[in-house]
């Protein structure tokens, strides 16, 4: 009795601490979230919802939403789109960014098979066999032995957070012969068996057992950087998409207004040339420029289509037949913000504690660390504490003889029948009055395990690596932001140069008109005027949507591009 309960409480104190150890303390309710995700994903048998995942017959059906939110941006049948609204949509509709939503949960179900290695394990077994044998000699009962034998096993196995596994196994048999000498028969027996192997050195807690759940929490949350710097460059390049239809639609507008002068200019020439005021010869100029203009046109209204078509596939408007036919009307002004000063340093600083690249990679050390604390519990000699226990019951009915045999070598005569089955056999086993238990030591002891080592060593390389790349990503992140502020300053000084220039080029036109009418100064002056008006207003709209887009790519850089734009990934 008292070997029973030493035994109940050890393994009581082996499950216990499994259950309280804490590796990587994480939030309480990030735990539960957890552990109902797990639940969820893998049903505890026999739920209602174990049966229903493990016996659907029916292949997952895939269905794709059409996108949503788009409608809610009609107005008189055009889709007016504001950049905060166009973003809306991009996050809610975009298929690349669902796709890198998605690989997220291969990492998040690296979790629930870190779990596998605690699930325990149930073992059945039941066979039924008849044999039918001659008989060698008088000991055999009879002419011909007739024997049924069915056993039947149970096994539960299990790894605790410990380390300790621990089985227990209750096994019956029941044989039937038609043997006379038989005492039981049929002869019921029962066995009850509890084994546990709990580790002394390698493998020997809860902060090792558990190392590949922290492990697998550890590459969720690298994944979960590597998602949010995936979505940043989804959204810079939508964003960069949205400036290109306004730089369009605003070239369009230019070309329509430089053909409106070239029209009005080859109307006068054609009514002075009818006059006699110039030659036939001066015609062609105006002319040809008029042509030109047509050209310059036409081909900024297709590349307004071209880039309208990839701002619709951004937003996934291009999936709806009747959203992709509207008009697209982009709100945002082209007017570059007020000036803010910068501070290199600082905003260096701040881009190397943002970007989520950068944080991947300082978590992949983290994993490091974990994997170095692996090979190196792998490197331990292998000692365990191993201690069983047991019991054995009989049960049946039973036959009293006189005599195993007779003067004259035949079987004895039955005296008495004492009716028995399988609840004597359970009495006796749980009575435990035939036990056997026992406690061992088991030492595995390698001489020299060249393997170990080398993963070991292994681990402690890729660990420099990943510093290495740590250092090499924060010099990226460096250069890459003083090049996006050099592009900006650049950008608002060349919008402040073609502001003069198209102030001096409208003069310029004013100025050559008023000789032209006065008869001091030819065609080919004022057209070569018109011609430059048009060069200026197209490079202070070029100026304005590139500032435009390198204010956003300086926030990509930095990593606060979804923050400033108020985008969550959820």
């Amino acid at each position: 009795m008292r070997f029973r309960v030493t035994l109940t409480l050890l393994l009581c104190a082996f499950s216990a601490a499994g259950q309280n150890a804490v590796v990587n303390p994480v939030p309480a309710s990030a735990v539960r979230v957890e552990k109902a995700q797990l639940a969820e994903a893998a049903p505890v048998f026999p739920s209602a919802n174990y049966f229903r995942t493990a016996f659907n017959k029916t292949a997952p059906n895939v269905e794709l939403k059409p996108p949503v939110r788009l409608a809610d941006y009609v107005a008189d049948n055009q889709l007016e789109l504001s950049l905060r609204s166009y973003l809306d949509a991009v996050m809610a509709n975009n298929t690349d960014i669902s796709v890198q939503k998605l690989s997220v949960e291969v990492f998040r179900n690296g979790i629930l098979r870190a779990f596998s290695v605690f699930d325990p394990l149930v073992t059945a077994r039941f066979n039924a066999t008849r044999t039918q044998t001659p008989a060698n000699d008088v000991l055999a009962g009879a002419s011909s032995l007739n024997a049924l034998s069915q056993p039947t096993n149970f096994q539960w196995t299990q790894i605790l957070s410990s380390g300790a596994q621990y089985n227990v196994g209750f096994s019956t048999l029941k044989s039937s012969t038609n043997s006379s000498f038989q005492l039981f028969n049929p002869a019921i027996s029962s066995n009850l068996n509890a084994n546990f192997s709990q580790p002394l050195l390698r493998n020997r807690g809860s902060y090792l057992t558990k190392l590949p759940i922290t492990i697998a929490r550890s590459r969720l949350r690298a994944s979960g950087y590597l998602l949010q710097n995936q979505v940043l460059q989804l959204v810079s390049n939508a964003e960069n998409a949205y400036w290109d239809v306004v730089l369009a639609r605003e070239n369009v507008k230019v070309q329509e207004q430089a053909l409106a002068l070239a029209d009005t200019s080859l109307k006068r020439a054609q009514r002075e040339l009818e006059l006699g005021a110039i030659s036939s010869l001066d015609i062609y100029q105006p002319q040809a420029q008029f042509a030109n203009y047509q050209i310059q046109l036409s081909q900024a209204r297709y590349r307004l289509q071209q880039v309208e078509d990839v701002l619709r596939k951004q937003m996934g408007a291009d999936l709806d037949p009747a959203i992709r036919r509207l008009p697209l009307v982009l709100t945002e002004p082209i007017e570059p913000p007020a000036d803010v000063l910068m501070d290199r340093e600082a905003i260096v600083q701040k881009a190397v504690n943002l970007r989520p690249d950068v944080k991947a990679a300082r978590q992949n050390i983290d994993i490091d660390d974990l994997n170095i604390k692996t090979a190196t519990n792998s490197l331990r000699p292998d000692f365990r504490l191993t201690g069983q226990y047991g019991a054995a019951g009989r049960g049946g009915p039973f036959t009293q003889r006189q005599n195993v045999f007779t003067g004259d070598g035949t079987s004895s005569t039955f005296i008495n029948t004492i009716p028995g089955g399988f609840s004597d056999a359970l009495d006796q086993l749980f009575g435990f009055g035939f036990p056997v238990y026992g406690f061992g030591l088991t030492l595995t002891l390698p001489i020299r395990d060249r393997r170990a080592a080398a993963d070991y060593a292994d681990a402690i390389v890729t660990k420099r690596l990943d510093s290495l790349r740590v250092r090499s990503a924060e010099q990226t992140v460096r250069l890459d932001v003083l090049n996006a502020i050099s592009l900006v300053e650049g950008s608002k000084a060349n919008i402040e140069l073609a502001k003069i220039a198209l102030d001096l080029a409208r003069k310029r036109v004013d100025a050559e008109q008023k000789k032209y009418d006065l008869g001091t100064s030819t065609l080919f002056f004022l057209l070569d005027a018109q011609t430059a008006l048009n060069l200026a207003q197209s490079a202070l709209v070029n100026q304005s949507v590139n500032h435009r887009k390198n204010l956003a790519n300086l926030l990509r850089f930095t990593g606060e591009l979804l923050a400033e734009r108020n985008i969550a990934i959820q």
